[in-house]
């Protein structure tokens, strides 16, 4: 299955990129590559969606799962074939209020958690290390199938969630049906991460570098909201939210560990934060940049503000090598390269 192409994205807004039928037709593409497993309503009888028109969830489930009690909100019938939609930074469930319906009605089991550090999810230790390392992040999602009793999924996402979609794809693929990786290839290294990049997008990192100093993290702390808000803009420059759309999502920072969280992630990327011993042996074999082999689709947003790769021919995604999330350093290393297996 060739990913989906740039001329193909539906959304010029980085927060509701799946809020709206793309996702229902990319995830139903995947889901029916099995007939015998899943067989979801056909994409082109689903009611239209209204972006912006659902604005909550309803009740959001607490479930253990691994050194987190995580949150989820859930849509669709208990026995369907499962998709689970994972946020980034800094979004949270909502990114997905419009989709949810769509797939649910599509026959899917919608499954969508508060990845660690966002909304309720809560470390069941104040012991654990709170590490945003990519393996870590990942493995959480592997324990909340596990809790679940979810043997195999579609995994979508965008941003950290992208992230995790790829990592779970490359290193648990037998827990994969198929993913959809917003931005592509998404894996990266603190080794990797330290090749200086050019002035256009280390620009658009400002931020990383920002949160590698205790200024930069104080003044996370200090304007929180503010902060996030100008993600936002910046990162979505043609969608005109308004107040009340960011502030259901704001209310996902308040979690006590969102600030660790979020300075763990950015200062382990660039080499400036240890992870955990116990990754080491999955971290090398990420820092490899494996292929991806599952079922693939790749989005990208055609109104993007933040730092996105180029894009490659014949339908091929965008990948990084080596370079923070979404750079390509590398375009000549092909065995970078996401990929599904008839690409």
């Amino acid at each position: 299955m060739n990913p989906i192409g740039t001329s193909e994205t539906i959304t010029h807004n980085r927060r509701r990129f799946l809020g709206t039928a793309a996702m229902t037709l990319a995830a139903a593409r995947l889901g029916m590559l099995n007939p015998a497993n899943a067989q979801p309503a056909n994409p082109v009888d689903l009611p239209a969606t209204n972006p912006g028109a659902k604005t909550s969830f309803g009740s959001v489930k607490q479930t253990d799962a691994g050194v987190l009690n995580i949150g989820c909100a859930e849509a669709g019938l208990a026995n369907g074939p499962v998709v689970i939609l994972l946020h980034g930074w800094p979004y949270d469930i909502h990114s997905f209020v419009d989709v949810s319906p769509l797939l649910a009605s599509a026959g899917y089991r919608v499954i969508v958690p508060y990845l660690r550090g966002y909304g309720t999810t809560r470390f069941l230790s104040s012991e654990t290390f709170r590490n945003a390392q990519q393996s870590a992040v990942a493995l959480d999602i592997i324990a909340l199938m596990d809790a679940l009793k979810i043997q195999k999924a579609i995994v979508a996402g965008f941003d950290w969630g992208a992230r995790t979609a790829d990592v779970m794809a490359v290193l648990w693929p037998e827990r994969c049906k198929a993913i959809v990786s917003v931005s592509g290839y998404l894996i990266s290294s603190p080794a990797g991460n330290q090749t200086p990049l050019p002035p256009k997008p280390s620009f658009a990192f400002w931020y990383q570098y920002y949160f590698a100093t205790e200024v930069g993290r104080a003044g996370y702390v200090k304007y929180l909201h503010d902060f996030n808000k100008l993600i936002w803009q910046t990162a979505s420059p043609k969608w005109k939210f308004d107040d009340a759309t960011y502030d259901r999502t704001a209310t996902a920072f308040n979690n006590p560990d969102h600030v660790d969280i979020v300075m763990h992630d950015y200062r382990w990327r660039l080499g400036l934060a240890d992870g955990e011993r116990k990754y080491d042996d999955l971290e090398k074999r990420l820092a490899a940049f494996p292929v991806v082999t599952v079922p693939t689709i790749t989005m990208e947003g055609d109104a993007n503000g933040a730092a996105h790769p180029p894009h490659h021919r014949r339908g091929r995604p965008q990948h990084t090598a080596g370079g923070p999330p979404g750079v390509c350093t590398s375009c000549d290393r092909r065995r970078r390269l996401l990929t599904a297996p008839d690409s």
